[in-house]
């Protein structure tokens, strides 16, 4: 499955995403990631700066689901897939360093990535554009600046 331009706009605009994962014992692990990006046309790839648990439930379960969202425009993707840690002797290692380390300047290091093969992929909207289908962005927008005082 492949990434749309809409879709990687979206990971351009978003702060963070969400990456859940889950043991063999199927407990379920959520951790905020602010280093992702796309890759090729159909994966996502993300720093593991921090991420233990995360790494673990990978070896051991490749089944992932990544969310990120425009936190103003409140929309965005969810996107389901298999994970694989990719390390330093893998060929392809540095050439995902090198997209992710645009996004931190080289300040944050990280050891391994995250790569992501695209299965499934779902829009997320916020209910109100379901509930109130004459909501534009731009009101949808002035509308979170106000709740969340920005």
């Amino acid at each position: 499955m492949e990434l749309t331009v809409e879709i990687k706009e979206y990971i351009n605009k978003s702060v963070l995403c969400w990456l859940a994962t889950a043991s063999t014992e199927n407990l379920p692990n959520v951790s905020p990631k602010e280093i992702f990006n796309y890759y090729n046309t159909d994966k996502i790839i993300v720093a593991n700066i921090a991420s233990p648990q995360t790494v673990r439930n990978i070896k051991q379960n490749e089944n992932v689901c990544v969310s990120f969202i425009d936190i103003l425009v409140q929309k965005g993707f969810q996107v389901k897939g298999k994970a694989k840690i990719i390390g330093k002797t893998d060929s392809r290692f540095l050439e995902m360093k090198r997209i992710l380390t645009k996004m931190t300047g080289g300040t944050i290091p990280f050891a391994t990535i995250t790569e992501i093969t695209i299965e499934q992929i779902k829009p997320i909207i916020a209910p109100k554009y379901v509930l109130y289908p004459e909501t534009t962005e731009k009101e949808q927008i002035e509308s979170a600046k106000k709740l969340y005082g920005f």
